[in-house]
């Protein structure tokens, strides 16, 4: 095989993994965790808006639920909802704990003005703390982020919360523009948590 062939086959080979990644991100990925399809929370009962998988590459790496007091179809519905909401996860694979609170604060410093985040220096500290914590969360583990208005959010691993809850209502607000922002951390997951759940 010349050289130049050698570099073809390397291009079809190459454009061939690129077509299958984006084809495995093009569509949404049932979930393998299983939903309750309402939850209580600061005195108000939410519903489960949508679920999703979040992929990485071609791993999933979490299930995710979020949960709202009504149905909201796109983003700017859910910023203006008052009331509390729920964001709940099932990890899908081992998932170091310092790394996902890296990934969280990244996901909120992308779509956040720095100013802005200055603000809440001490509740992204505590969210990084949180996970870090943990030094790893194993298939199977869970992870939930409740926010009541005027009270803040509380971060469960395992059913356990950690500390008390953080931030206000900004800080929330930031937390959803990691999957909901203008730069979200994986737009098929954005898009299945703002459809209608079918099961």
């Amino acid at each position: 095989m010349t050289q130049l062939q050698a570099l073809a086959t390397h291009a079809r080979t190459a454009a061939l993994i690129a077509g299958t990644v984006l084809c495995l991100q093009a569509t949404a990925a049932p979930t393998a965790t299983k939903f309750d399809a309402t939850a209580q929370l600061g005195g108000s009962t939410l519903q489960l808006n949508g679920k999703g998988t979040r992929i990485r590459l071609v791993f999933k790496a979490y299930d995710m639920g979020l949960y709202t007091t009504k149905r909201v179809a796109t983003p700017g519905e859910l910023f203006a909802l008052a009331g509390p909401k729920r964001l709940q996860f099932t990890a899908l694979r081992e998932l170091p704990g310092t790394e996902l609170g890296r990934l969280f604060l990244r996901g909120i410093s992308d779509n956040t003005p720095s100013q802005q985040l200055t603000r809440h220096t001490l509740a992204t500290t505590r969210l990084i703390e949180i996970f870090s914590g943990k030094p790893k969360l194993m298939p199977g583990d869970t992870f939930t982020m409740d926010f009541v208005p005027g009270k803040g959010t509380q971060f469960y691993i395992q059913g356990q919360a950690q500390g008390e809850p953080v931030g206000d209502d900004e800080f929330f607000s930031f937390v959803l523009r990691i999957w909901f922002g203008s730069s979200p951390a994986d737009a098929n997951l954005r898009d299945a948590l703002l459809e209608a759940p079918t099961s």
